[in-house]
């Protein structure tokens, strides 16, 4: 019997943007705390070092849930405008601290305007623990096109 394969996330979005204006967008700290998170807790700080290992966090409003969630981690590969890689683990969540997951973004583009964005996310403690963060990645991918719409 072959051992079931560890829960990932992967999901595609095609934006309406010149890759180089969502590559920004993504990878500028200014510019990603505007749409960042999902709609129910978007970001309200990001900060760090945007280079091969160095370290970012962002702090999400937590209204919701009774405080501000935090995440952060490392750059692993950055390979401007096709490809980013990074670490990310929840910091001061007492059942997801220890757990460091990855992310690998590419971002393809299809025409002079229209850029696919590709998101990976593996390392999950489980199916659940995934399933949350495509409800997530999903309200922030549909922030970002809101974003890249009145900036382009």
């Amino acid at each position: 019997m072959v051992a079931p394969l560890p829960p990932e996330l992967v999901l595609e979005r095609v934006f309406d943007a010149p890759r180089a204006l969502v590559w920004r967008a993504w990878t500028n700290h200014d510019q990603a705390v505007k749409w960042m998170g999902p709609p129910t807790c978007p970001a309200k700080k990001i900060e760090g070092e945007f280079k091969v290992g160095g370290k970012w966090r962002t702090i999400m409003d937590g209204t919701l849930h009774g405080q501000d969630l935090c995440h952060g981690g490392v750059y692993r590969e950055i390979i401007e405008p096709k490809r980013l890689v990074y670490t990310f683990a929840w910091t001061e969540h007492p059942k997801m601290a220890d757990n460091e997951m990855l992310i690998e973004l590419t971002f393809e583009e299809l025409a002079p305007k229209k850029t696919k964005v590709t998101l990976r996310q593996t390392q999950f403690l489980n199916v659940e623990q995934r399933d949350g963060h495509t409800i997530g990645w999903s309200g922030t991918f549909d922030r970002l096109g809101e974003f890249l719409k009145r900036h382009n």
